[in-house]
């Protein structure tokens, strides 16, 4: 079944903001989540390259899993430094919570970092400030969908190589269910290529010079004519006002990696960083008497898998 058009976007969940920024030539970006409160967040990395900003504690052992903020962004690993720009708009806001002594506060932050640098050597922006540029753009407003932001220098279809690439991009997309909303954002930046699961055709894959769609498959080229993939990164966030504990929020996410296997074709590569964050702005509360254990995560996580094949279809224009 096609997906539900003119869905509202991440943004209309409550107690989150989200917004862009890029640099002048739009080569690279960085997109941002703001949470109303600290907020539980777990995640789940699947790819094999991951670059990605203190996610060791959102681990289900730690003690403190809760977060003011994430972020996206590109320049692999350069791009963590949007971390200490969102930091700093936080606090520059008053918000952050006080903690180690009596006056100073804190606002823990995670996030990840896709591939988009240029081959040319190519000076990078200073992702510092595009980190807080985003965090000042942050609103309630509809987020723009495309080759904005963290999606700005995204690619995609690169398991032929660098020079098979498709433009790649960001898409988010929001539901409303019986159990509260689910919204997603999703940048697809992968070394596969995007295929609508709906509708059963590719969207963005290679092709050679004529034209022809190059598909993925198992097949190995000969040596002479061997391409190595170039970096990739789906990364997707999944914020919903369910109540929802950091254990189903770890479940969440789990579900949710099963919408990037739906519209990314080969997907979780080697040279992949695929990451997904789940978070709950909901009030804290206890299950369901009347339900089986994770009923609920289960509902929100099968519904973000979907949202997430729909955000990634908007991310490069198909959606």
């Amino acid at each position: 079944m096609p997906p539900a058009t003119r869905r509202p976007t991440l943004t209309r969940v409550p107690g989150v903001r989200a917004g862009h920024a890029h640099d002048a030539l739009g080569r690279s970006g960085v997109t941002v989540l703001r949470f109303a409160q600290p907020t539980p967040t777990a995640v789940d990395v699947r790819g094999g390259a991951s670059a990605t900003y203190d996610t060791a504690s959102l681990g289900l052992e730690a003690t403190y899993g809760r977060r003011w903020g994430l972020f996206f962004a590109g320049g692999s690993i350069f791009g963590l430094d949007a971390a200490r720009g969102l930091r700093e708009c936080i606090l520059e806001d008053g918000e952050g919570h006080p903690a180690f002594e009596r006056g100073r506060r804190i606002a823990p932050v995670s996030g990840a970092a896709l591939f988009d640098l240029p081959p040319d050597g190519t000076a990078l922006p200073d992702y510092a400030v595009l980190g807080h540029a985003a965090a000042r753009a942050a609103s309630e407003r509809p987020l723009a969908s495309g080759r904005v932001g963290a999606g700005a220098g995204a690619t995609v279809a690169k398991y032929r190589g660098r020079s098979s690439a498709r433009p790649g991009g960001i898409g988010s997309v929001a539901a409303s269910t019986e159990d509260g909303m689910v919204g997603v954002v999703a940048v697809a930046n992968s070394v596969g290529a995007i295929r609508d699961p709906f509708r059963g055709r590719w969207i963005a894959a290679a092709r050679d010079r004529n034209g022809r769609l190059l598909l993925p498959d198992a097949r190995v080229p000969p040596p002479a004519r061997r391409s190595s993939p170039g970096p990739g990164t789906n990364l997707v966030a999944v914020v919903t006002d369910a109540s929802i504990d950091r254990p189903g929020l770890f479940r969440v996410a789990v579900l949710a990696h099963t919408g990037l296997s739906r519209a990314v074709v080969p997907v979780h590569t080697a040279t992949d960083g695929d990451v997904v964050f789940a978070s709950s702005t909901g009030s804290p509360a206890g299950p369901r008497r009347t339900e089986a254990p994770g009923a609920l995560a289960d509902r929100i996580g099968g519904l973000a898998a979907r949202l997430v094949a729909e955000a990634l279809l908007r991310a490069v224009g198909a959606g």
